[in-house]
């Protein structure tokens, strides 16, 4: 699976202002409601379930938040470069400002961890998540994910 079919150029978010990691995700699950045509409640209900069981902050400023939901037919992302870094008890203390959220079905199985995989190996490029930090403009984001030398996700 592609990056593009994960990501809609209305998943993508150029300047997030979140002061908070409950604020981003509240703002991505708004975001996530409208791409995937669901409650935004629910989507923050299993993001934040996800996030006690331990954080999606990976490290190096960024953080992969996900979660399944029964209502969903299909994998959906979200991404968010954020105007400023937050807190977001990130494994290595670091502050987070790009966040790739994803959800997933419930019966998602290995999609599911395919597609975070992919994403994740995405974002360890420090060279193109570079590219994404001097990048403001949503459009510009969403060329840069959907045509990444590591676009496959699954």
């Amino acid at each position: 699976m592609e990056i593009s079919e994960l990501l809609k150029p209305e998943g993508v978010v150029s300047n997030l202002r979140a002061t908070s990691k409950k604020q981003a995700l509240q703002d991505l699950a708004k975001r996530a409601a409208v791409v995937a045509g669901l409650d935004e409640r629910l989507i923050f209900d299993v993001l934040l379930e996800r996030e006690r069981l331990g954080t999606t902050g990976v490290g190096v400023g960024i953080a992969i938040p996900h979660g399944k939901l029964a209502d969903l037919d299909c994998l959906h992302g979200v991404f968010a470069r954020l105007e400023r870094a937050i807190d977001f008890d990130a494994i290595d203390e670091q502050p987070v400002d790009l966040i790739f959220l994803l959800l997933a079905p419930e019966s998602a199985g290995a999609d599911h961890l395919k597609a975070l995989a992919g994403v994740s190996r995405m974002l360890r490029d420090k060279a193109f998540c570079e590219k994404l930090r001097e990048t403001d403009n949503a459009e510009a984001l969403y060329a840069l994910l959907a045509n990444s030398a590591s676009s496959r996700a699954a």
